[in-house]
């Protein structure tokens, strides 16, 4: 017989004992008032020992036992192999109504055995309290257990007793009516407790007392009914727990998520292991403090947190802050609840406040809640979190480094891998599963087709990225190529070398140790300057597509809000989303936030200079290419170009550009008669205007069902500079076809 059947077999006859033990109570109080009451025979306690006795699942892990000094008190409180001698815990503080900080592991030894903790041995029912039987010596009941953990005394443990046999034995109902001598009462009361039960005690009825704050009891109390005749009843979850069945209650299991086990890289290890130190050396009496794990990844912090809970024998669990009540009875409500959990289970407590920014009313709530909560609890910000009411320990949490995730890529991808996981690890941020995933999935494509594994890589890394920021900013398909944008030599070297940075960051930042000895200036950021339609768009395509990357258009001028604080809102989702890498931001309009920078006058203007210096600070911090494209540079300030690596002035194009523009700007499948391109670069006009004249011009050809001719690009050409306001001389229009296109 395995040690957990023993121990279910010993605490199936305790509870035994004890029914037996109430029932003889009931019945002496019973006759002492001149009720008839049915005499206990051998044949009825039989039965009620087999109801008592029945046998259960899930019953309380066992915990060895060991002789292991503890450290400090945390290591006592998640039970590893505890010998220390643990004292009855007191009921909470009237002041502050916090549970005490208990061991949260079952120690359920087994009759005879060595390992018996000295809490077992000293912490049992004092005998002259006949109705919790004294235990055999070598196993503690799952009832004194719950005694030692919430801190009941002799009498509170016996009145929970008392309507546990409720639960027990169908005939105790008919006791207690004959007890309090009135038929209509067939359920136990605190009256029927002072009355049946040794020593008892007025302050067990104090909301403040264990059977209260714990919600151990349920209370029935209808209308002007005084509180000392109410119906009770033991909490389901309680009389589960004292026939040996231990399971998270059912009434949080809605609102939690059990946290999975994750492989951490040596970085991410680091931390959980200096999170671990720091727990540790709590002193002995003092509360757990929340850990505060600060970072844009909550996978990679979940799996520090199931770290750091394994190594203190718990499970953690993760709760939205979202689901948290509004309503402060109901909040109460489940800090009681998972406060009792804490006591029963090593569980730990993961809350995710990701969505919640410093100011909301959900940030209150959820600051209150951990407040209260106690236990080892972590929680998920994005950005540190001050004027809590709580002890808090603040960690940052990164995805695995540029190094360590060209590591994991190299190992998943084995010999095939190649020059992949530098590619990979230098153009995205990912955390470990979600390598996993596209490894695993690129694999798979790749055994039907050999040579397809670096395209099913990288495109399944793009594919992760976009869901996030196609919800927040327009996806541009690149097309455009080198050949395709006409600028002078000196600009479109300057393209050049920002796409060589950006593909070759890896190489420099860490194969070449650059990172280790910076920290700021790493990202790369360009602006680019010039009047409509000069190329700035264009020119991000060209890098996008030379790059393989996604070109997302944010139009910085939408982006800015009106309402105090939004904007931040705004931008910091936005750059969250990208943080994956894999893309490149173009934000247009920069001016619309840049322009707004000022002498502090009002509140708006101290907003708006924050609403910058958060954009400065997103950038300088961002791991991809940040393009940003004003068509006022002079209204930029002057501190924010100092910021940006490369600036790209776009002028407007000179006669050789508008010459290569308009020779090249038909598609080959166009249908065109010869073009004096010559004549059409005298025309004073940017490459997107000449972009759209061609357009014009096609799209008449095609309803005239005629070729595109150089009357019909002069007429589109004279429509264009009138929208533009330019004066427009109509000889330069006029195209002479018998004269052999002369004008």
């Amino acid at each position: 017989m395995s040690d957990q059947t023993q121990w279910q077999a010993a605490n199936d006859q305790y509870l035994a004992d004890a029914l037996a033990d109430m029932r003889a109570r009931l019945q002496r109080l019973a006759a002492q008032q001149g009720t008839e009451v049915p005499p206990v025979t051998a044949q009825n306690t039989a039965a009620a020992n087999a109801a008592a006795t029945a046998p259960v699942v899930n019953a309380p892990p066992s915990v060895p036992s060991g002789n292991v000094k503890h450290a400090s008190w945390l290591m006592w409180m998640f039970g590893e192999h505890a010998t220390q001698k643990a004292s009855a815990p007191p009921a909470p503080p009237v002041e502050t109504a916090q549970p005490a900080q208990l061991s949260i592991a079952l120690e359920v030894a087994a009759p005879g055995s060595a390992g018996t903790s000295a809490a077992t041995s000293d912490t049992k029912p004092s005998p002259s309290s006949p109705a919790a039987p004294s235990p055999p010596t070598a196993f503690t009941p799952a009832l004194v257990l719950l005694a030692q953990r919430l801190g009941l005394s002799d009498f509170e443990r016996d009145v929970l007793l008392l309507c546990i046999c409720m639960e027990l034995d169908t005939r105790m109902p008919t006791l207690c009516a004959q007890a309090q001598h009135d038929p209509s009462k067939p359920w136990p009361t605190f009256a029927l407790a002072f009355a049946v039960l040794d020593r008892p005690s007025w302050d067990a009825l104090s909301p403040e007392r264990p059977l209260r704050y714990w919600r151990l009891l349920d209370i029935h109390q209808p209308g002007p009914q005084p509180l000392s005749g109410a119906a009770l009843s033991a909490d389901e979850r309680v009389v589960n727990f004292v026939k040996g069945m231990n399971y998270l209650d059912d009434r949080l299991t809605p609102l939690l998520t059990v946290l999975s086990a994750a492989g951490l890289p040596p970085s991410q290890q680091a931390v959980a292991d200096r999170i671990i130190d720091s727990l540790r050396h709590v002193p002995m009496g003092e509360p757990l403090p929340a850990v505060q794990l600060i970072g844009t990844d909550s996978i990679s912090k979940q799996a520090v947190a199931f770290a750091v809970a394994s190594a203190f024998g718990a499970q953690a669990y993760k709760l939205s802050a979202e689901l948290l009540p509004s309503a402060i009875a109901e909040q109460e409500t489940l800090i009681r609840l998972w406060q009792r959990e804490s006591q029963l289970l090593p569980i730990a407590l993961y809350m995710d406040a990701t969505d919640l920014d410093r100011g909301d009313a959900g940030t209150a709530l959820a600051k209150r809640f951990l407040a209260r909560t106690g236990g080892l609890t972590f929680v998920d910000t994005r950005e540190p979190w001050g004027g809590t009411a709580t002890n808090t320990l603040c960690t940052d949490v990164a995805k695995p480094t540029a190094v360590e995730q060209r590591t994991i890529w190299q190992r998943l991808l084995g010999e095939g891998a190649g020059d992949h996981p530098q590619q990979l690890a230098g153009h995205f941020d990912f955390n470990l599963g979600k390598i996993e995933q596209i490894a695993h999935s690129a694999l798979g494509t790749a055994e039907q087709k050999a040579d397809t594994l670096g395209h099913a890589l990288w495109e399944g890394a793009l594919a992760r990225t976009r869901p996030a920021l196609d919800q927040l900013a327009q996806r541009i398909e690149p097309k455009a190529s080198w050949e395709d944008i006409k600028l002078p030599d000196d600009e479109t070297n300057l393209l050049h070398q920002i796409a060589d940075q950006v593909d070759q960051r890896s190489t420099v930042y860490d194969d070449w140790g650059f990172r280790e000895r910076m920290n700021r200036g790493l990202s790369i950021s360009a602006l680019f300057a010039g009047e409509s339609g000069t190329g700035k768009t264009m020119a991000a395509e060209v890098i996008a597509k030379a790059l393989g990357l996604s070109l997302y258009r944010i139009d910085l001028s939408a982006v800015v809000s009106k309402y105090i604080g939004e904007t931040e809102k705004n931008l910091r989702k936005l750059f969250d989303a990208a943080e994956e890498g894999g893309t490149i931001l173009f934000f247009d309009e920069a001016d619309a936030l840049f322009g707004r920078r000022s002498e502090v006058k009002d509140s708006h203007d101290r907003y708006a200079n924050i609403e910058v210096n958060y954009l400065l600070q997103r950038l300088e911090s961002f791991h991809g290419l940040a393009i940003l494209a004003t068509n006022m540079k002079s209204a930029l300030d002057t501190a924010f170009l100092r910021r940006i690596r490369f600036v790209v002035n776009f002028p407007f194009p000179g006669l050789p550009e508008r010459k290569a523009m308009w020779a090249s700007v038909f598609p080959a499948k166009a249908a065109t008669t010869v073009l004096d391109v010559d004549r059409l670069a005298k025309l004073p006009l940017t490459g997107g205007s000449i972009q759209g004249i061609a357009l014009n011009a096609a799209f008449t050809a095609a309803q005239r069902g005629v070729q595109i001719s150089m009357p019909l690009v002069l007429d589109a050409a004279r429509g264009e500079l009138r929208k533009l306001d330019k004066p427009v001389n109509e000889a330069d229009f006029r195209w002479l076809e018998s004269a052999g296109g002369k004008a």
